[in-house]
């Protein structure tokens, strides 16, 4: 009873915290990720207040956090969306692999860790938060502008290739050979492939099967599949977090968008909890040795962020000033990252705590960068001002006819 008392005390207070702390953010115009992270390392291991009886609880809160974030992801996304941005898109993708994972790549073998947390540091440094960014963007008026559809493509062909990519890491984590590793890529590959061709092909029947005019039954029939696919794909070694995704592609229309819904608010508790776990198993005085490399590091990838959306924007035939917009909105990285920092940490401990610090640096960055890389750029390339009797720009007018 003792510790059934100590575990609602926690929890009810971890909770409560994260509340108080999302009103905060909200009101600075911030994501509430980086306080979260700092109420993790407050309450974890080495911490002002450390918390050991909810430990094992939140820990499986933040898989299932990890899972309903993947999931509500792939919601966002029809199957037909995801293989028109491929299509179009993939020019920009490999830039954006080449230029950011690079950056992370490198460090982890100048810092010594080794190829595999070089994988790894390479996906913290590559991917960026589409959660973040999706808050940016309405928080700016920037859903309707001609660059937010490039950012959108690039943000999906991030979130594809996690299909990939996590698997691969998994694999090399768990110390697999050449072979049980290429064996693991390829019934990812097979297994993307096959939802996508599924949910093209017969989505409409998948989300009929799905579908119930009663709230409570649709809930409780798409996190069980969800949680009971993200449990095979992660038997199979494929991840959890891609098992969810792909549920969220196979379902489409009314059925999506009614679970995303009734799951948002779910996917908020546990994806908060999740980050709160990051910081728990973090200990902040690890972070101190690591924050100048964080500080290079986040540098160097700003730069090289508002290059990928720079290259992406000019494919589609924007402006400057959208390029250079699209590039500084793609600065923020967040999940993804923390993510894949804490699958790697068994293998090394290290990356934990710089991946901390450079996500809390790119977090709060990041919707800077979204603001004022374009007025900043105008001035660099002295642009005419803004006063000056012109035609407005052609990419600063609404793209009324372009679907993300």
């Amino acid at each position: 009873m003792h510790d059934t008392t100590a575990l609602l005390i926690e929890l009810g207070a971890i909770i409560l915290a994260l509340g108080l702390l999302g009103r905060l953010a909200g009101r600075i115009g911030f994501s509430p990720i980086p306080l979260y992270l700092l109420a993790g390392l407050a309450f974890g291991h080495g911490g002002l207040l450390p918390m050991n009886a909810s430990e094992e609880f939140i820990a499986t809160g933040a898989e299932i956090g990890v899972i309903l974030l993947l999931l509500l992801l792939g919601l966002e996304y029809s199957a037909s969306e995801l293989v028109t941005n491929l299509k179009t898109q993939y020019p920009s993708g490999i830039v954006d692999f080449v230029l950011n994972a690079l950056p992370g790549a490198v460090a982890a073998l100048l810092l010594g860790w080794g190829a595999v947390a070089a994988v790894a540091l390479a996906g913290v440094t590559w991917i960026s938060s589409s959660g973040v960014i999706a808050k940016v963007l309405g928080d700016l008026g920037r859903l309707g502008n001609r660059e937010t559809p490039v950012v959108l493509g690039v943000l999906v062909i991030e979130d594809l290739a996690m299909a990939v990519y996590l698997p691969l890491l998994t694999a090399l984590l768990a110390g697999l050979s050449l072979a049980g590793g290429s064996l693991t890529l390829l019934i990812s590959l097979g297994t993307v492939g096959i939802v996508l061709y599924v949910a093209l092909r017969h989505g409409r029947l998948i989300s009929r099967a799905v579908s119930s005019d009663n709230p409570e039954m649709l809930l409780l029939v798409v996190l069980g599949l969800t949680l009971f696919v993200a449990g095979i794909a992660q038997e199979l070694q494929v991840s959890a977090a891609v098992g969810a995704f792909l549920v969220g592609i196979a379902l489409s229309g009314e059925v999506a968008e009614g679970a995303h819904n009734l799951l948002a608010p779910l996917r908020d508790l546990f994806a908060a909890v999740f980050f709160v776990f990051f910081g728990l198993s973090t200990d902040p005085t690890a972070i101190p040795p690591v924050l100048l490399p964080a500080l290079i590091l986040a540098f160097v990838t700003v730069l090289t962020k508002i290059a990928t959306g720079w290259y992406a924007a000019r494919r589609a035939g924007i402006g400057p000033r959208g390029r250079l917009r699209a590039g500084g909105t793609l600065v923020a990285r967040g999940e993804f990252s923390i993510v894949i920092a804490g699958l790697a940490v068994g293998v090394e401990p290290r990356i934990g705590p710089l991946a901390t610090a450079y996500v809390l640096i790119l977090v709060i960055v990041g919707p800077l960068t979204a603001r004022f890389t374009e007025p900043i750029g105008r001035r660099l390339l002295r642009r005419p001002p803004s006063g000056r009797s012109s035609p407005p720009a052609p990419d600063s007018t609404p793209a009324t006819a372009t679907t993300g």
